[in-house]
């Protein structure tokens, strides 16, 4: 198997580095022929505007539409991955989600949570500038806090307003391998 991880912005290496511990082969994605022979792409945090640009003029998310190819995003890569962007547009609307971005505050209102994950139990969430779901539509709600969704799951694809990867906890990675 062979996960594509999108390299623009983010904590791409930590993401590796979670993904080579379970086995699977990674292929950092820049260009939409990246993507010929991923399983499954990952999109990491980072500031959404500029990934999203980049991804569009790359021809990214379409040619993941093209492919069907499942996708796990943290932070940033949820606000991507949403139908409904507050004040944006959607780049790759492959949850059917209303998101806010830095729905929690500013850099400066960034904290860390213990969580309950459906199917994994406690997991620490790291939330820096974190969006915030405000609506779920077709889908699953994997985790919350303080009443909101934090982690959300339609069909293959994953999308998660905290970053599972900073303390290498390669559980949540695990599961979105599992449903590939």
């Amino acid at each position: 198997m062979e996960i594509g991880i999108l390299d623009i912005q983010g904590d791409v290496s930590e993401h590796e580095n979670i993904l080579e511990s379970l086995g699977v082969r990674v292929r950092r994605v820049r260009r939409a022929s990246d993507l010929e022979t991923v399983s499954g792409m990952l999109i990491p945090g980072g500031e959404s505007t500029v990934i999203g640009s980049i991804m569009a003029m790359r021809g990214i998310p379409d040619r993941i539409i093209q492919k069907k190819i499942p996708v796990m995003g943290t932070c940033a890569g949820l606000i991507l991955m949403s139908k409904d962007v507050e004040g944006g547009k959607s780049v790759l609307p492959l949850l059917d989600v209303s998101i806010q971005r830095n729905g929690y505050g500013s850099q400066r209102e960034s904290f860390e949570a213990d969580l309950d994950v459906e199917g994994i139990g406690k997991f620490r969430g790291i939330f820096i500038r974190a969006p915030k779901i405000k609506r779920v539509g077709r889908g699953k709600v994997l985790s919350t806090f303080g009443g909101d969704a934090v982690m959300v799951s339609d069909g293959k694809n994953l999308g998660l307003t905290f970053h599972p990867e900073i303390y290498g906890d390669s559980r949540i990675h695990k599961l979105f391998l599992e449903g590939l």
